[in-house]
């Protein structure tokens, strides 16, 4: 499943967000106060990192009201939550899922910041007009990254310049990004620029962990970090242990997937339980972006990704 099925799959998810009980009852208290609800506690799995479902997972479990998923996430564990979506959600249920998050401890993890060209090389171009729309982009994003509490959104370079050397487009894109940390540094949110592999993706200037970092020391700024989406860099270059631990510096956030068929962990080749393992041990405290589908469909498949998840994080 590609990002830009993940992107259909959030629109298609945004009018389920009606605000439910809880959502009612955040609206009415007030985003300060926290509900003795929030206070109470249900007995959910203590997980040893930050991983985040996202709107959708878990709809024949939780139901279809996008309030109640956010919640049932909340009741099993999970302490954030991601949404590529968020951006194009009407303000109302970017509000009404702020306050749910916030009234049940959890942490919003990445949003898309900016119209993702998929075909074009809009940053790695240097043409200013595309510039300008990246910039105009990411100043709309922080507006809604202050509404529900983000720290970090998703950035993709796009396409590559086939009419220009690397060493030029590189160029190009470290000036945009530069031009938006300095837009995004006042307020203490970070974008996170993240490699997609060469299958699902082919064509794009963003690739590889390295070229990211490498970008990111050009770029200098603390707003301007790694995404590393473990489930895109086994298929781009693997070894990811030792490419998570060359970038850790750079690295600000995780998205998880398994490979092959980018679903839960336990479903294909990677030894989730290790790479848990050393993302924990070296102390990172961050959020860990579960975009990826269920290998298996209905209300089995969703709790298989919590048994999964359960699973891959018992490494103590």
């Amino acid at each position: 499943m590609d990002r830009r099925k993940f992107i259909q799959k959030g629109a298609l998810t945004g009018s389920f967000l009606g605000l439910g009980s809880i959502g009612v009852n955040a609206m009415v208290k007030g985003i300060g106060d926290v509900s003795a609800f929030a206070k109470a506690k249900n007995g959910a799995h203590s997980f040893n990192l930050n991983y985040a479902p996202h709107v959708g997972m878990f709809k024949e479990l939780a139901g279809e009201n996008g309030i109640d998923q956010l919640n049932f996430m909340a009741d099993q564990g999970f302490t954030a939550c991601e949404d590529n979506e968020m951006r194009n959600r009407p303000v109302s249920e970017q509000e009404a899922m702020a306050l749910v998050m916030k009234e049940r401890g959890m942490t919003m993890g990445v949003f898309v910041a900016h119209k993702i060209h998929w075909t074009k090389p809009n940053l790695a171009s240097g043409k200013q007009e595309w510039r300008d729309e990246f910039l105009a982009d990411i100043k709309s994003s922080i507006e809604v990254a202050k509404r529900v509490n983000a720290k970090w959104m998703t950035v993709v370079p796009g396409h590559v310049d086939m009419r220009q050397d690397m060493a030029y487009q590189t160029a190009n894109v470290v000036e945009s990004l530069r031009q938006a940390s300095a837009l995004l540094e006042p307020h203490g949110i970070v974008m996170v620029l993240e490699p997609l592999n060469f299958r699902n993706h082919p064509g794009l200037f963003l690739s590889k962990s390295p070229q990211a970092y490498q970008i990111c020391k050009a770029v200098d700024s603390p707003s301007c970090k790694i995404l590393f989406d473990i489930y895109h860099q086994q298929i781009q270059e693997g070894n990811l242990i030792p490419n998570i631990e060359q970038c850790w510096d750079e690295i600000a956030y995780f998205q998880i997937g398994d490979n092959p068929g980018r679903n839960e962990p336990t479903s294909g080749e990677i030894n989730y339980k290790n790479v848990f393992k050393y993302i924990h041990s070296r102390g990172f405290k961050g959020v860990l972006g579960m975009e990826h589908g269920n290998s298996i469909k209905g209300k089995d498949g969703e709790q298989r990704v919590i048994d999964a998840y359960m699973e891959s994080d018992l490494f103590l």
